[in-house]
């Protein structure tokens, strides 16, 4: 693959100064509220033991995290994570209170105040935007289904983080965690780094402890290149776990939703509580037989007699060798607790369905936004993305100051989904990423997963060539539509590197038990110092 269309590839959802917010700002816990808990770090389990035993209640801790949004994503560091607060939040927090105290908790996430990425539909007090103006004012009819199976579960809907705009699908050479209506998304370990995308709010929310924990979306390394380079654990699910009713759209055939968190145990339980069968969502009809309570795949020793496929292309020269060096250490973690490391020089055709990827997203793009709209956002004036398009026009000193539209062009230009190129391309795209791909890889070689670092640290934020990203790990996964687990590894000169997991469809509870595991004997995460920079390491 060419090395700019590479670039092009990670970018789509590997791929603000100025924060939009609708809420006011947060009230004092009452008097008589529990005493609140010190939230950096503090994990989903811990804060719902607190909870259980009177120490704490969702409205204090709703308070908290709503102050420590104002203190450090608006004032202070200024990460700019969040793009907007819930504005019935304590009110929320507090009606779960009132149902805790007669009835119990409903489940893990009970009180638990979630963040989640602003192209998930919710039809409450909040936009749903993409981190675009032109969808400004509109109002979902209903929640995404995610947000239903969330609410369901008793969390707290706290916000919704920014993204690069439209998942990072607009240009060949757009700058991750940037959208018109939210700014630019600051790296909490170094400011003047890339949070990469499009999860970047989500990811960076998460790393500076804004939340509990997010939900992010990835088309093909959106979650898990932002956790990577934020020092988090992101799970991108197999195609058809989560729904995507109801999320603004890059290409139904790679699309999907998933947690980001601190740790493995708190990425279980989300993925636990958004995970199921959707009638609006065809793909999610085996869902509900293939899910299953996830927290109880945590297991500190399945790594003893795991087998893991090593992919060593992912650490040859030319990538980074400090990279290199700092996952030949999480190997050798690995081996200690009695994992078995095969060498796999190069995940098989890797490389060799860049171009038609990009040109099934381009294909989906243009079906699946006007579909989008026309059930989403039907007040809007947009209807199909031409009509974007000329928005973007129209308002380009606010929309494209920095960087143009060429790949929604390109995907205005294609033609219907009974196209035959577009039928052949994503025919190849599932035979060499699948069968021939992942599959053989993990069969060939007898291995329970494949492992390689997640990609490279985080670039330095530059508006003038866009981003510096490269050398990921995230394309075959997203291509087949298999799961990827990514957890933090270690740090190069201060920043967070990942290492990723990846298996066969529906293979998410024991890629847990192996991230799980490999997270409990390296604890490579440590929460950030918001530095201005570490160029002066």
């Amino acid at each position: 693959m060419p090395s700019r269309l590479a670039s092009w590839i990670l970018a789509l959802c590997i791929a603000g100064a100025h924060v939009v917010s609708a809420g006011a700002a947060p009230k004092k816990a009452p008097k008589s509220a529990a005493p609140k808990i010190d939230v950096v770090e503090a994990s989903v389990a811990g804060l719902q033991e607190a909870m259980a035993k009177g120490k704490l209640t969702s409205k204090a801790l709703t308070a908290e995290y709503l102050a420590r949004i104002k203190r450090i994503d608006e004032a202070g560091p200024k990460i700019n994570a969040v793009i907007e607060v819930n504005p019935d939040a304590l009110a929320i927090a507090e009606a779960l209170d009132a149902e805790r105290a007669k009835k119990g908790p409903r489940g893990p996430l009970h009180g638990i105040p979630v963040l989640i990425k602003d192209n998930i539909a919710t039809a409450d007090g909040m936009q749903t935007t993409a981190g675009s103006l032109a969808l400004v004012g509109v109002k979902p009819p209903r929640d995404a289904f995610v947000v239903e199976k969330l609410r369901a579960a008793g969390a707290v809907i706290l916000g919704k983080t920014n993204l690069s705009e439209w998942a990072n699908i607009r240009s060949t050479r757009s700058t991750s965690g940037w959208s018109a209506r939210g700014g630019l998304t600051r790296n909490p370990y170094a400011l003047d780094r890339n949070t990469s995308g499009s999860s970047s709010g989500s990811a960076a929310a998460i790393a500076a402890s804004l939340a509990a924990v997010a939900v992010g979306t990835e088309t093909d390394g959106s979650i898990t290149s932002p956790a990577s380079v934020n020092g988090l654990v992101g799970v991108k699910p197999t195609l058809g776990l989560v729904s995507r009713a109801g999320i603004i759209p890059i290409a139904h055939s790679q699309d999907t939703a998933g947690p980001m968190a601190r740790s493995v145990a708190d990425a279980a339980a989300l993925l636990t509580a958004i995970a199921g069968t959707d009638p609006r969502d065809v793909d999610t009809a085996d869902a509900s037989i293939k899910t299953a309570d996830f927290t109880k795949a945590l297991d500190a020793g399945a790594l003893k007699g795991a087998r893991l496929g090593v992919i060593r292309s992912q650490l040859a020269a030319p990538r980074n060798d400090l990279v290199a060096a700092e996952i030949e250490k999480a190997l050798e973690a690995l081996r200690k607790q009695g994992a078995v490391l095969v060498d796999i020089p190069e995940l098989p055709n890797a490389g060799k369905y860049g171009q038609s990827e990009l040109d099934v997203l381009l294909y989906e793009l243009k079906a699946d936004m006007a579909a989008w709209l026309a059930e989403w956002a039907p007040g809007a004036k947009v209807k199909t993305l031409g009509d974007l398009i000329v928005f973007n026009e129209v308002n380009a000193d606010r929309e494209m100051p920095y960087f143009g539209q060429e790949l929604f062009k390109l995907a205005d230009a294609k033609g219907g989904l009974d196209s035959k190129a577009y039928l052949d391309a994503l025919a190849q795209n599932r035979r060499l990423s699948r069968a021939e791909g992942i599959d053989k890889a993990l069969v060939d070689n007898k291995v329970d997963a494949l492992i390689a670092p997640t990609g490279q640290p985080a670039w330095l934020t530059d508006f003038i060539k866009g981003d510096a990203s490269g050398g990921g790990f995230t394309q075959a996964a997203a291509v087949a539509g298999y799961p990827h687990i990514t957890v933090p590894a270690g740090f190069v000169r201060g920043l967070p590197v990942g290492l990723s997991f990846v298996g066969t469809a529906w293979s998410e509870a024991r890629l847990i038990a192996l991230a799980y595991a490999f997270e409990q004997a390296t604890k490579a995460r440590r929460p950030p110092e918001y530095p201005k920079t570490l160029n002066d390491w």
